[in-house]
């Protein structure tokens, strides 16, 4: 990413960059460095692709480390990440050491960089032992989780939370997903770069083009869900959905994702996901590389409905997407979801794949509120759930932070 924070002015207004500015002078030079387990994929490594440019801009000495991992260590850690969302799972003593094992070895690559930080940001459960194989650390350390934690499996939190205690802060995306912990908590909410390649503006050929790719008729009503394919985004239960609301209305159905390093289950939900869809021709599923950022872009602005039928959410940064885009969005009742899809104004929240199906040949019947809702919604994002706002708040606590460790110098 090469833009600037002045880049965003024509969307945000030059206020908010400024305010942006005078947060930063008091951390200006301060040496930043966030560790997740994935460059490509994910919400994560969306948001970690503009904060740590726009840090740089700022005059914050950012860096962004990914984690190395083998085979053992990322089943670990997607079984840990489903046990945290509320599966009933089982770590085995080898899965644990897998885990510990790999955090040592990456400790001893990143020691350096870690220990001589001023703010150390750590996203998710895979990097959270490297504070305690850090013992001369100098800075602050941020324990980030993006994962719904409302519910976790007793005996993967009871495994994970000594290596979060001794933490500075942690940051949650809702109220809801906090623990008891012995350190200071801070709600911050992910966001969306409304000018990276999934978000801009596109002219209506490229759309076209991206409709013709995949054969999908531009004369139909498109239903589209982008996610990893992943259980707890239950595509299969948006094909139930696709097949009752068929029965009445010509639709067609997109499901986009793809596959992360941190994600080894993704080509077997992927490959459930095409045995379900029978090779039906208005099913499209798309196994799409992670930098496929215009063709989802164009598949969002094209849909008449965006689906985030989640049964667990972090938060859902595809539901602000398509927000953004002006669509209005019918999303499982969880999570993040609920923080961005409200009845009646820019979308839907649903339980059930009945209740998804109903609230769909609701909105196909009623062209005005889908274009209602849409509006809608994507002045809802650009208000809450854009960028700078996700920025101002890191920029905010960093300030917090700082000031705490200067009466602690002091005394």
């Amino acid at each position: 990413m090469t833009r600037s924070l002045k880049d965003y002015e024509p969307v945000v207004g030059s206020s908010v960059i400024r305010q942006l500015e005078q947060l930063a002078e008091r951390v200006s030079g301060s040496r930043v460095v966030h560790v997740n387990s994935t460059a490509k994929g994910g919400g994560v490594a969306e948001i970690l692709s503009w904060m740590v440019p726009l840090m740089k801009d700022l005059n914050i000495d950012a860096s962004w480390e990914v984690l190395e991992g083998d085979d053992a260590f990322f089943k670990t850690t997607k079984t840990m990440h489903n046990g945290l969302q509320g599966d009933s799972v089982e770590l085995s003593e080898e899965a644990c050491e897998a885990y510990v094992r790999s955090n040592e070895e990456n400790r001893d690559r990143l020691a350096d960089r870690l220990e001589n930080a001023d703010f150390v940001f750590v996203h998710d459960p895979q990097p959270a032992p490297l504070l305690g194989m850090c013992p001369k650390r100098k800075g602050r350390w941020v324990w980030r989780c993006h994962i719904d934690l409302s519910r976790p499996h007793r005996s993967v939190w009871k495994f994970l939370v000594p290596f979060i205690d001794s933490y500075d802060a942690s940051i949650f995306s809702m109220t809801e997903f906090s623990q008891l912990l012995p350190h200071p908590q801070f709600i911050i909410r992910p966001s969306i770069d409304p000018l990276n390649d999934t978000n801009r503006e596109l002219d209506e050929q490229e759309i076209q083009e991206t409709l013709s790719a995949f054969g999908i008729d531009p004369d139909r009503p498109l239903l589209v869900q982008v996610s990893r394919f992943d259980r707890f985004k239950d595509p299969l239960g948006v094909i139930n959905v696709f097949h009752i609301v068929s029965k009445v209305c010509p639709i067609q159905l997109v499901l986009a994702g793809g596959g992360a390093v941190d994600d080894p289950e993704g080509d077997a939900v992927y490959a459930e996901v095409r045995r379900a869809a029978k090779d039906h021709p208005d099913i499209h599923v798309l196994n799409l590389p992670t930098d496929a950022h215009s063709t989802v872009n164009a598949l969002q602005r094209a849909a008449d409905i965006i689906l985030q039928k989640s049964t667990r959410e972090g938060f859902g940064l595809t539901v602000t997407e398509g927000l953004w885009k002006g669509k209005p969005v019918i999303g499982g009742d969880t999570g993040g979801i609920r923080m961005q899809v409200i009845n009646y104004h820019t979308g839907f929240l649903v339980n059930t794949v009945e209740g998804a199906a109903h609230r769909i040949r609701y909105l196909l019947r009623n062209a005005e509120l889908r274009g209602q809702m849409g509006a809608k919604g994507r002045e809802f994002v650009r208000e809450n759930y854009l960028l700078t706002r996700h920025l101002r708040e890191y920029l905010t606590l960093m300030n917090g932070l700082q000031r705490g460790l200067d009466r602690e110098l002091l005394l």
